[in-house]
């Protein structure tokens, strides 16, 4: 369904018992809220928790942002590399508060917030501008964005600007499939015939290149939150973070941690930048009891 959130329209799946304590998941960079398998979704709901997915703005079935200024992504990468202000048509705290308007289109004024990626920065920046709408955060294979952190592997940040070779479908899901199999878990490899067929859904469900450019400034863009937003979290926290993770390393998510105040890091063994079945099993063996061990809040309507 869609919601009208921070003046936009946002596609959401809202799945689990209504009057379970909320969990608001947020996908990471061009990924569709499908990017969260139901075999981590189901655990949750299972577990009693009201589980809520949706599509950032400008991918999937979200609204776009085609009409926005252009910017060179070139030179704007340049920039980011120079230490200099990279210009985006939105920023991640714009993301964050799409998100935040989600709860609010549900009436959900408090919720657990779990963040993969990308989704992680903006679950930091939900966290840090809105305290009293979140119970917990759990920010899984993300950054802090600090200055300094190691970048993707040389061979995985070339592949991050390569253009597919064509626009069929077929192409287009053999360019995903080459990707994911460069940022993989090593230990758990997806089995290459379900992977097709996730990619091949997530194709025909909504393919738009230009929103993951704009989604990338974004990230470029963000550069105050290592700084100013992550020290201010007061919520409890759990970073979890692949130890064989290609393109965000492990070294981003320990920063993570380090930075606010009171987090929970764990590295899992063998995880690198997906959410293969076992990983999602590793994962919610910590998620699960984390979130039961946050104390209940009276709050059950947005503000």
């Amino acid at each position: 369904m869609k919601v009208r959130a921070n003046g936009i329209e946002i596609e959401v799946d809202d799945a689990g018992p209504r009057d379970g304590p909320a969990v608001l998941l947020i996908m990471g960079l061009g990924m569709q809220l499908i990017g969260w398998p139901q075999d981590f979704v189901q655990p949750l709901v299972d577990a009693g928790f009201r589980v809520i997915r949706h599509d950032n703005r400008d991918i999937g079935l979200s609204e776009g942002f085609d009409h926005a200024p252009r910017h060179n992504f070139l030179w704007q990468t340049v920039r980011s590399r120079l230490g200099l202000p990279v210009r985006s048509p939105y920023t991640l705290q714009d993301m964050a508060n799409d998100s935040l308007g989600v709860l609010d289109a549900l009436g959900i004024g408090q919720a657990h917030v779990i963040g993969a990626s990308m989704g992680g920065m903006i679950a930091q920046r939900v966290a840090s501008s809105a305290p009293q709408r979140v119970r917990s955060l759990t920010s899984i294979m993300s950054s802090s964005g600090a200055r300094g952190l190691p970048g993707p592997h040389p061979q995985v940040a070339a592949s991050l600007f390569r253009r597919p070779p064509g626009r069929t479908e077929e192409s287009l899901v053999a360019y995903s499939l080459g990707f994911i199999r460069l940022i993989e878990s090593p230990a758990y490899p997806c089995d290459e015939q379900v992977l097709r067929e996730r990619l091949t859904q997530s194709v025909r469900r909504a393919y738009r290149p230009a929103g993951l450019l704009r989604q990338m400034l974004a990230i470029g863009a963000d550069t105050d939150r290592r700084l100013d937003e992550l020290g201010r979290i007061r919520c409890p926290t759990l970073v979890l973070h692949g130890e064989a993770d290609r393109l965000v390393p492990i070294a981003a998510g320990r920063d993570t941690a380090r930075r606010i105040p009171g987090a929970r890091f764990v590295g899992i063994p063998g995880m690198g930048h997906d959410l293969p079945p076992p990983v999602n099993q590793l994962l919610l063996a910590h998620i699960i009891p984390f979130l039961n061990s946050v104390p209940a809040d009276t709050k059950d309507t947005a503000p």
